[in-house]
């Protein structure tokens, strides 16, 4: 064989084994499913009908919980609507107690609430705060007493002395306040004299407007302990006080009822000090006769505890 042609052979073997790129193509599937009816898309009746139901039995509990919730409220609101305007809670009294220098009639004027008001409707929180405005109560509790009465506590002031406040330098009066002072130290009301407010209270002098404005509870300390002193002279066999005096260094001057006698006891410093002057004091006053105790003006106990100093007024005064 001529290796030409052989050769021209073996080339054609080789063009039919190794297809040309240009043979392979690319070929678009087409879509073989047919095309429905819409109504082929709608769930099935026995779908919605299960799906429902499983609503329905979710939803329930839910209901359910709702449903009571507006029937209590409904019960709450007409029962709340009943009691606060029924006629069968309407106010027909006021009860007061435990007032003493405040008269029930004042306290009733004082209450925002009335006779022939329903009970439930009171509000005894804005009754409590008129009532705390009056200086005399120190507190007071409002209560219901259904279904008819409100009752009123009250708990007062207690006086224990008159405190005369001295004017300071902006006041328009050289004349001296008087307050009623309660066991704290604090004046609380001012006294009213002619109404026999303070009677046989015991009046404590000397006091300074500005000093009780810039420091009020120092102020009250200092009448807490002289009413303390007060109480340990009251203790003993002595002459009644009418007046206790705080000079402005802060040393106490007691002035007897009867021909005001002065005893100046000075600053006190302790409860020791004040019983050791206290005994100079005994001592001394027994060895006066009466018409020398009479005649006595001053005795002064502020220079030593042990030693005292009577001063006299002149004979035929």
């Amino acid at each position: 064989m001529d290796r030409s042609r052989r050769g021209e052979s073996d080339a054609g073997a080789t063009a039919r084994q190794v297809p040309s790129s240009s043979r392979l193509t690319v070929r678009r599937k087409t879509n073989r499913k047919r095309a429905g009816s819409w109504t082929e898309h709608l769930p099935q009746p026995k779908a919605v009908v299960m799906s429902c139901g499983r609503i329905v039995r979710r939803a329930l509990p839910i209901a359910a919980v709702v449903a009571i919730g507006f029937g209590l409220g409904g019960a709450g609101w007409y029962g709340y609507r009943f009691v606060t305007t029924s006629p069968r809670f309407a106010i027909t009294a006021i009860e007061v107690r435990g007032n003493v220098h405040v008269t029930s009639a004042d306290v009733r004027a004082l209450l925002p609430v009335h006779v022939g008001d329903n009970t439930f409707g009171a509000d005894l929180g804005a009754a409590r705060r008129a009532l705390l405005a009056n200086p005399w109560i120190a507190d007071v509790e409002v209560t219901r007493a259904l279904p008819h009465t409100v009752l009123v506590s009250v708990q007062e002031r207690q006086p224990v002395a008159i405190a005369s406040v001295e004017p300071d330098a902006t006041s328009t009066t050289s004349v001296g306040a008087l307050y009623l002072v309660d066991a704290s130290g604090h004046p609380f009301k001012r006294a009213t004299i002619e109404a026999g407010e303070g009677a046989e209270l015991p009046i404590i002098t000397g006091l300074d407007r500005t000093a009780y404005r810039t420091a009020p509870e120092l102020t009250a300390k200092t009448v807490r302990d002289t009413l303390g002193a007060l109480a340990v002279w009251r203790a003993g066999d002595r002459p009644a006080i009418g007046e206790a005096h705080l000079d402005p260094t802060g040393a106490l001057v007691l002035h007897t009822y009867a021909h005001a006698t002065a005893i100046r006891l000075g600053v006190i410093t302790d409860p020791a000090a004040l019983a050791d002057r206290l005994a100079t004091f005994d001592a001394s006053w027994r060895e006066l006769t009466p018409d020398e105790r009479q005649r006595t003006r001053t005795i002064r106990l502020d220079t030593r505890t042990d030693h005292v100093t009577v001063a006299f007024a002149p004979t035929g005064n």
